[in-house]
């Protein structure tokens, strides 16, 4: 079981109880929310967003909802665009391609969460590769999260 060293030093840092959780590869936070037997509402997914002067944010949505990139320019009042997949190795440089740890002060990323997430038992969220998961109780998330921006960034797929 793996999780990447930025994430797990910044859990660590910040006193958070977690368990990882092993499932089947997946290649989309969906995919792995089936694999594991989780809520695709439980499952925090990340995705990275820039905005026009190359700043980048990471917006953090359930695995069952998209984006709302309206939305999310409207509670930030700039436009937003989504990141490319080739942006990405370099803001998370010890994950596996592809995948977007959810916390984002563990890659100095400033973060937006949904604020559906907020209202969850436990969260789930991928560690850095493919088949491993971090669980944690929904008040460690609330604590992690609480200084960050939060709103209805997220709608139903």
């Amino acid at each position: 079981m793996a999780v990447a060293l930025s994430l797990l030093q910044y859990l660590e840092t910040a006193d958070v109880d977690y368990d990882i959780i092993h499932h089947p590869h997946t290649d989309s936070s969906i995919e792995t929310a089936i694999a594991s037997h989780v809520p695709g509402k439980r499952l925090a997914k990340g995705v990275v967003v820039e905005d026009p002067d190359g700043n980048y944010l990471l917006a953090v949505i359930p695995a069952d909802r998209h984006l709302d990139l309206g939305s999310l320019h409207h509670r930030l009042g700039k436009q937003i665009g989504l990141a490319t997949e080739s942006e990405l190795p370099a803001l998370f440089p010890d994950c596996e391609p592809g995948v977007v740890p959810p916390i984002g002060p563990a890659y100095q990323l400033d973060m937006i969460v949904d604020e559906a997430l907020e209202e969850q038992p436990e969260i789930f969220l991928e560690g850095g590769f493919h088949d491993d998961l971090i669980h944690m109780s929904g008040l460690d998330f609330s604590r992690l999260v609480a200084d960050m921006p939060d709103g209805n960034i997220s709608r139903p797929m």
